[in-house]
């Protein structure tokens, strides 16, 4: 791509929102809403966070590395406590779990969400208390209930008949009680990808409520006065701006407490409207605030709750993405850089999909940056792509990086604190990168590189 061409292509591609960082007559901005709190541009062009150059987190490090502004994520902690003041706040464990993660949350005054008893433990072994914890997922095994329930899980959100039936011979076995939300399939079509939506109909998750399968579970949880059922719980999907898909799914879940009050005499206590608050990947993405958020989904509860003539419940939300995301960026360094005529450059990094699926998976978009200097060269349109053997091993599909883009170069990718390492692989026997870090000029490593020894360790022959 011939550098004169490039604001040009931003006219024409700009508005269907492939990733732009920036416009392609700076490509040297950091558009603030992309990064954490504490990155900027030192004096020296590079990239600096929590006053710590990226050249020397590389140096000491190494690439690719995860790197979290610890501050940047401590005060998204303290933003949704603030917001959400009465509220129960659950860190979604699985957008990024490591112990020094826990730790950070417990400190902040957050609860926990975990999905797996791989999660369970980590959570456990840093020290989380118990009863601030949830435990999600669609198949847990006997094994992780029990373990769930002889720690003292604060609730467990059940998900199928067969796992009420677990559940419920294993609190007979231990002689304990067990608080328990029940998932709720509320039929919402959420504005997101199709893998990442999660309260219509056909999916995996919960209890139909239009099928009768919710209502029937909950009365046969009362009836057999076996486990506590606390209330309900709803999750639309990830990534959402929107907040009529919360307005819609809280106005049918609280019809479902309605029908339960009704039916039984009980009104339950608590209500799960779930996570999935979208964040900002590139410029196209306008995310609200947690305390416009916070307002728009307590009216939503209130008025739904005063036309079904119930008490408000206790709330809780459960952020993951949003408080982890916009807090961590990838660093990479630049391998090679080619030059196709007429179609694009390809700028390829010493990482890809083993560290970064979401693109390929969820054909998401993402935005980048040269970190190591600045310049002055005119803007090239580039596709920042990995090292793995795959023609889908993108980055990042479309970005305007200088025409001097060269091997050597760091390249910062933000927003990637969600997902990207939970979800990252040793396709092509590549080690997973390590997540560093930094906070008052200080860096320390929460999880560290993967080492070939670490596969072999694993290949018994």
């Amino acid at each position: 791509m011939r550098a004169h061409e490039a604001g040009a292509l931003h006219g024409e591609l700009g508005s269907r929102g492939p990733g732009w960082l920036r416009t392609p007559e700076d490509v040297n901005a950091l558009v603030p809403h992309l990064w954490p709190e504490g990155v900027a541009r030192a004096a020296d062009g590079a990239l600096a966070v929590g006053d710590l150059s990226v050249t020397a987190v590389a140096a000491e490090f190494g690439t690719p590395a995860y790197v979290l502004d610890e501050g940047d994520m401590r005060a998204r902690c303290r933003d949704f406590l603030s917001a959400f003041a009465g509220c129960d706040v659950y860190y979604a464990g699985k957008a990024f779990l490591s112990k020094a993660v826990v730790r950070i949350i417990a400190e902040e005054g957050l609860h926990l969400d975990v999905c797996s008893g791989g999660e369970l433990r980590v959570a456990l072994s840093a020290g989380m208390p118990a009863e601030r914890i949830g435990f999600h997922g669609n198949n847990k095994s006997v094994d992780e209930l029990t373990r769930a329930v002889e720690a003292g899980v604060g609730r467990i959100i059940v998900d199928s008949f067969q796992e009420i039936d677990r559940l419920s011979a294993i609190v007979r076995s231990l002689g304990v009680s067990q608080k328990v939300l029940i998932r709720v399939t509320v039929g919402v079509e959420a504005h997101t990808h199709e893998f990442i939506a999660t309260a219509h109909e056909d999916q995996k998750f919960g209890f139909s409520l239009a099928g009768g399968a919710a209502l029937d579970a909950a009365l046969k949880i009362i009836d057999e006065d076996v486990l506590d059922l606390r209330g309900l719980h709803s999750h639309i999907g990830s990534q959402i701006f929107d907040t009529s898909g919360f307005e819609v799914s809280a106005r049918r879940v609280l019809g479902l407490q309605a029908q339960i009050r009704d039916a039984r005499g009980v009104e339950l206590p608590e209500l799960d409207l779930g996570g999935g608050f979208g964040i900002a990947y590139t410029t196209q993405d306008d995310p609200s605030a947690p305390s416009d958020l916070a307002k728009r989904i307590d009216k939503i509860v209130s008025d739904e709750c005063e036309t079904q003539r119930l008490e408000v419940p206790r709330l809780s939300i459960e952020p993951g993405r949003a408080i982890v995301g916009p807090a961590v960026f990838t660093l990479y360094e630049v391998g090679t850089v080619k030059d196709v005529d007429g179609i694009r450059t390809y700028v390829s990094v010493d990482g890809g999909m083993s560290d970064n699926i979401r693109t390929a998976l969820y054909d998401a978009s993402y935005s980048a940056t040269v970190a190591s200097r600045a310049s002055s060269a005119p803007p090239i349109l580039a596709r920042v792509v990995g090292k793995h053997c795959e023609s889908g091993d993108v980055v990042v599909k479309d970005e305007f990086l200088p025409a001097d883009v060269q091997p050597g170069d760091l390249l910062a990718v933000p927003g990637t604190g969600a997902y990207c390492r939970s979800m990252a692989s040793n396709y092509n026997h590549v080690p997973r990168p390590p997540v560093v870090a930094v906070r008052d000029g200080r860096a320390r490593v929460i999880v560290r590189r993967e080492t070939e020894d670490d596969l072999l360790a694993l290949d018994v022959g």
